[in-house]
């Protein structure tokens, strides 16, 4: 078996744990209820069925406060569930293309060289890999290229 050169990261539990526990996301909205089948679900990183639970809320996939710092709509299971395990690569339905792939530094800033758009149904593998080698880059955000919402983030696995 292969090391696995980078992580994968869903919305982090602590912060979900704490919208559940306060009925606030962290913009200070309440969760609303969505019909979001086929959505992609940021808290385990597949696609919403008619089964699920889902609510729409705000997330800032940069947690420290800077100008860089976005706030976003994702949708997330309403209740607890599974997550994702960060060591088990890319989620199988949702690492392909349209997408955008953006790279941050340790400081969160944003690098403009390290923007990559993804085509319809193209892996996004290889892009990650080049982006992930690019000396200071500290992650890469995967995004929806039509909503341009945040979808996961990727860090090298040394990181």
């Amino acid at each position: 078996m292969t090391t696995p050169t980078y992580t994968v990261h869903a919305i982090p539990s602590d912060e979900l744990a704490q919208l559940r526990r306060t009925g606030r996301d962290v913009a200070g909205n309440a969760p609303q209820p969505f019909a979001a089948t086929g959505s992609p679900l940021r808290c385990c990183l597949r696609p919403a069925t008619p089964d699920d639970d889902v609510v729409l809320i705000s997330h800032a996939p940069l947690r420290e406060q800077s100008p860089w710092r976005e706030v976003g709509p994702v949708f997330v299971h309403a209740g607890p569930c599974p997550g994702y395990d960060e060591g088990s690569g890319l989620p199988s339905e949702l690492r392909t293309g349209p997408r955008v792939l953006r790279g941050y530094h340790s400081d969160g800033s944003l690098d403009y060289d390290a923007i990559r758009t993804v085509g319809e149904g193209e892996d996004i593998a290889p892009a990650l890999d080049e982006l992930l080698a690019v000396p200071g880059l500290r992650e890469v955000h995967v995004r929806s290229a039509t909503a341009q919402c945040f979808t996961y983030l990727v860090r090298p696995a040394s990181a």
